[in-house]
């Protein structure tokens, strides 16, 4: 068993080149996931909106990001230490996460 630390931005094993957030999933079991999302001026493609089955909720540990949701509409600013409960197909996407630094998020799906 070796710990591991949430803040550090560690390589992405696809290397620097790679253009795709890198996602690890912490822990899970069958009603609940805990993901490590780090981010590095990564947006939702355009057009894209997440609705899932599970509430997310979400904490943005570094960096900056800002969220659009939909029903209402609204636009949220997430800085470090910022949290955030997301309902069940409460559609929202990824507007911004801060460019040339990463944004490093710790998300839990139930």
């Amino acid at each position: 068993m070796k710990a591991k630390n949430l803040f550090r931005a560690d390589p992405d094993p696809a290397g620097p080149e790679s253009v795709e957030e890198r996602v690890d999933v912490l822990a899970e079991s069958e009603s609940a996931r805990v993901e490590r999302i780090v981010s590095m001026g990564h947006t939702s493609p355009e057009g894209f909106w997440y609705d899932q089955d599970q509430a997310e909720w979400v904490v943005v540990l570094a960096g900056e990001a800002l969220l659009q949701l939909l029903d209402p509409e609204e636009e949220i600013r997430l800085c470090p230490g910022d949290h955030l409960l997301i309902p069940a197909h409460r559609r929202h996407r990824v507007e911004w996460t801060a460019p040339g630094e990463p944004t490093i998020w710790l998300a839990v799906f139930l």
